[in-house]
């Protein structure tokens, strides 16, 4: 078995809008193919390669079934280096919207209304960030500005994860 990318493992396109239920198949026909299982009578070195290759297929799966990370994979896979860590440079005007809803956030916790308003408003940027990247990956091949796209959608999941924390008690 051999795969130079996650997709060509799965023998799909690289694209970010996947066929999840393709994706799905080819899953588990792989992970039916490597299951160590299938090597419990083998040498060692087999046993250990096809173990290699289960974890491979189960890791590809898991970052390409989930849609932010299918993003930062594509853009890797394109060049873009995303500095997760150091960059954090963003537009002004996702700039603005990032305060004001880090206000909504603190007014959230003592307000259901706003909780669900900014539940709303973080949905809809999801469903933006992702017809966009559709868009900037699979149609220009804009890598550079997928990863600030990318760059931007890790911040609204980790206020979402924030704002889920803070779910206003009855």
């Amino acid at each position: 078995m051999v795969a130079d990318d996650h997709f060509s493992l799965f023998d799909l396109p690289a694209r970010f809008d996947v066929d999840v239920q393709a994706l799905e198949r080819a899953w588990r026909a792989v992970a039916a193919q490597v299951h160590p299982d299938r090597y419990a009578t083998a040498s060692p070195a087999e046993r250990r390669v096809a173990m290699q290759w289960a974890a491979r297929a189960n890791e590809a799966y898991r970052q390409l079934r989930d849609p932010l990370l299918r993003a930062r994979y594509l853009c890797e896979q394109g060049g873009v280096d995303l500095q997760t860590e150091s960059n954090t440079a963003m537009n002004s005007a996702f700039l603005m919207q990032q305060m004001q809803w880090r206000e909504m956030l603190d007014d959230a916790r003592h307000d259901p209304a706003v909780f669900a308003t900014l539940e709303t408003e973080l949905g809809e940027a999801r469903r933006q960030m992702r017809d966009t990247l559709a868009t900037l990956l699979d149609e220009r091949q804009d890598y550079a500005a997928a990863g600030a796209k990318v760059r931007e959608w890790m911040f609204v999941e980790k206020l979402a994860q924030e704002l889920a924390a803070a779910r206003p008690t009855d």
